[in-house]
């Protein structure tokens, strides 16, 4: 199982770990590192649960200070460091190492400041995603991105992920969103990028942090957009009798012009376990199912809604629902957001994160399900239909090392060909230990080189987040 591989521990480190704790200790207080085993244990792994591996202790900072005095002492002693917002990643990349600290930034959940006239917020990077809206609600504000883990995921692991959710098809991703932050680099060195504006001057040194998985420094601090929330929004059903009509009509209404805030998609086995979860009125009888969802004033949302209807007519849609009160529409979403742990009732479940052009929706759907019946998995597909971020749930049981085994070669098969299809290998998710030797199907060893040395620039030790993001035969090129 290649997951499974990990960078050999520094014994050195390990034969030092009380010190080390005594001095992490001296930096934070007592009360900020949990080094017993029982402490530890609650982070020895994060969402991709399949895999675990005990950190040689966890740092609780609550200033972008005391992340700085935490970098630099385990810069001078060659001490590997992983970052950790909430543990929400699916692909490993808040793993620990045996011979790592974990610094987690759950304590440095505070708004600095808020400036309405600029619609910007500055907070620290310890803050679930849901409390940034929550903070600005009351005066008809919110943060656009929103991915299904909005409310325990962090901004900072939003930022290392460049995480999206079901209405990044209007509102973009966290990139689109992110206007500054303050990041501590692994010297413990403070450093300021971006600001309280929409563009800064110079290299897009924003760009480059945002979705790099901690490989380059700590983010103590972000601003970030937010914008006025819409007069009001209504989701609508439609089901299809089969997967291809349902991606064919997606795929028409992105060719349309008309820009939905979400499409979201599920399959028959997804529509029945997220119906049985949530109650949300799915259709049962279906073989898949979108849900758009348009915004505006009442008069938009119905004109809006009788276009989508029209385009769906050309795809033979057995069934179309209209939310007709937000009860109704808070039903809807609270099934698709609610999917991943639905499903984790019934299944132990590998979640992949591939993305395609649209156009190729149906044909790379189709081609998915046949890989699954390949490998003797089952498969529920949920993903954000609009821009093509695929998220196929392959269905496996833990315990049987054979299907580990099969359901991480399928994984790997569906992801070859979303980059076959013109995609590429993540499109919230990030690419930590699940996808790293896949890197290679994506990138030439010339690309890889060149993303190395910019790891190498800010990281020089390459002590941080280690064994993540490039492959394990090429770290000899660092």
């Amino acid at each position: 199982m290649a997951l499974l591989q990990q960078l050999a521990p520094d014994p050195q480190i390990l034969k030092r770990r009380d010190r080390i704790i005594r001095q992490l200790k001296r930096l934070v207080g007592r009360t900020a590192v949990i080094s017993d085993e029982y402490g530890r244990r609650a982070f020895e792994t994060d969402a991709l649960t399949t895999y675990k591996c005990m950190p040689l202790a966890v740092v609780l900072p609550e200033t972008t200070e005391e992340v700085s005095d935490i970098l630099t002492y385990c810069n001078e002693h060659d001490i590997r460091v992983v970052a950790r917002g909430a543990g929400t990643s699916v692909t490993g990349g808040a793993l620990p190492q045996e011979d790592a600290i974990v610094l987690c930034v759950s304590r440095m959940n505070k708004v600095i400041e808020t400036d309405y006239d600029s619609r910007t917020i500055r907070v620290q990077s310890g803050i679930t995603n849901t409390a940034i809206t929550n903070a600005v609600a009351k005066e008809g504000f919110f943060y656009a991105p929103d991915p299904s883990s909005q409310i325990a995921c962090t901004l900072a692991g939003n930022i290392a992920m460049n995480s999206g959710g079901a209405h990044c098809l209007k509102y973009g991703v966290t990139t689109n969103n992110l206007l500054g932050v303050r990041m501590v680099l692994m010297s413990g060195e403070i450093i300021d990028i971006g600001g309280n504006y929409l563009d800064a001057p110079g290299y897009d040194f924003l760009g480059l942090l945002t979705g790099s998985e901690g490989q380059v420094g700590v983010i103590t601090e972000a601003t970030v957009r937010i914008l006025k929330a819409a007069e009001g929004a209504r989701p609508m059903l439609i089901g299809f009798s089969t997967v291809e009509d349902a991606g064919a009509c997606v795929a028409s209404i992105i060719a349309s012009g008309i820009l939905p805030v979400a499409i979201e998609f599920m399959d028959k086995p997804a529509i029945e376990v997220c119906e049985a979860h949530a109650h949300a009125g799915y259709p049962l009888d279906v073989e898949a199912l979108l849900i758009i969802e348009v915004e505006g004033s009442g008069s938009e949302i119905e004109e809006l809604q009788e276009k989508l209807k029209n385009i769906a007519k050309s795809h033979d849609p057995t069934v179309i629902k209209v939310s007709t009160d937000d009860e109704m529409s808070a039903a809807i979403w609270l099934g698709r957001k609610g999917a991943f742990g639905a499903m984790g009732r019934i299944s132990d479940f590998y979640c992949m994160d591939g993305v395609i052009p649209v156009s190729r929706l149906s044909d790379v759907l189709t081609r998915v399900i046949e890989i699954c019946k390949t490998y003797e998995l089952r498969v529920a597909n949920i993903f954000h239909a609009g821009d093509g971020n695929l998220h196929p749930l392959i269905l496996f049981d833990a315990n049987d090392p054979d299907e580990v085994d099969r359901a991480e070669q399928c994984g790997a098969e569906i992801l070859k060909l979303c980059v076959e299809a013109g995609g590429c290998l993540t499109g919230e998710h990030g690419v930590g230990i699940e996808k790293r030797e896949l890197m290679p199907v994506q990138f030439s060893d010339t690309d890889l080189a060149q993303q190395m040395r910019v790891k190498t620039l800010f990281d020089p030790k390459w002590l941080l987040n280690p064994g993540k993001v490039f492959p394990l035969d090429k770290w000899h090129l660092k």
